[in-house]
């Protein structure tokens, strides 16, 4: 069994005892009282490239990366150094990360009316982790194309669709694009790790990006540590990157974000 398929099957495991059936109402909810887009306008905006910056205790690849007190420190480090949006991991198991990780950064944002769009970045396979990524204040959700089902992507969708969140569609190659694609996606992410034998190759990116619509915008995840890199990609038609460890591992993040945005 490869990496992905681990994690997929131990995390529908680990939220079987949580899983219900999730009412459009509960979700039409949360909708209700947040703006959609806010992720997806935030990756359209800056003048350069934008930044998502991530979160990022530990993976299986890397280990331990930093070791983290509150997320709120790194989030703040992240938003004083000009981050657009932020990934914030909340799988616990595999990458050290929790739900209160999330809730943490949006309430002290929320209180200190500042905000920045923050993605949930899990392994989704059911709605109700949408209605957790909204009330935990998520603006955007993961849908990993390779390791769903059309009808989980479906549903998904129709749930981040009701509760006002965007969805982050992450994909590693062409029959994933057009699956992507067929699902009316907005953003669509290369992850430049391949996700079964966690190997990383930034050409995934320089591949996949010049054939999606228009329309989507493109983002560049995994693998990218300095402004060489995110020209690399830019250069490729990537609109934004996602960048977890560099940043988490950085002496000056803002000097890093800096030469993200100018790449």
């Amino acid at each position: 069994m490869d990496k992905l398929s681990e994690i997929m099957e131990w995390k529908r495991r680990e939220i079987a005892d949580r899983v219900r059936v999730v009412e459009d109402s509960e979700l039409a909810a949360f909708g209700a009282i947040r703006p959609q887009g806010r992720f997806l306008e935030a990756l359209q905006t800056p003048s350069g490239l934008a930044v998502i910056s991530e979160i990022k205790r530990r993976s299986p690849s890397a280990g331990q990366i930093k070791a983290l007190g509150a997320s709120t420190e790194q989030a703040e480090t992240y938003l004083s150094a000009g981050a657009d949006c932020l990934s914030i991991l909340t799988d616990e198991k595999y990458f050290g990360g929790n739900l209160s990780d999330l809730e943490s950064v949006t309430q002290k944002f929320a209180q200190e009316q500042r905000g920045i769009p923050c993605l949930r970045k899990d392994f989704m396979v059911h709605p109700i982790q949408v209605v957790e990524a909204a009330q935990a204040g998520a603006s955007a959700i993961l849908i990993i194309v390779r390791a769903l089902s059309d009808e989980e992507m479906k549903a998904l969708r129709a749930a981040a669709d009701l509760a006002g969140l965007d969805a982050l569609y992450e994909i590693h190659s062409e029959p994933e694009l057009e699956r992507a694609v067929a699902h009316d996606a907005r953003i669509i992410g290369v992850n430049n790790r391949d996700l079964a034998i966690f190997k990383t190759d930034l050409s995934f990116s320089e591949r996949l990006i010049p054939l999606f619509p228009k329309n989507i915008i493109a983002v560049s995840e995994s693998g990218i540590w300095t402004g060489e890199d995110a020209r690399r990609v830019r250069a490729a038609g990537a609109k934004a990157i996602l960048v977890g460890e560099a940043l988490m591992k950085a002496d000056s993040t803002s000097d890093l974000i800096r030469d993200f945005h100018q790449a």
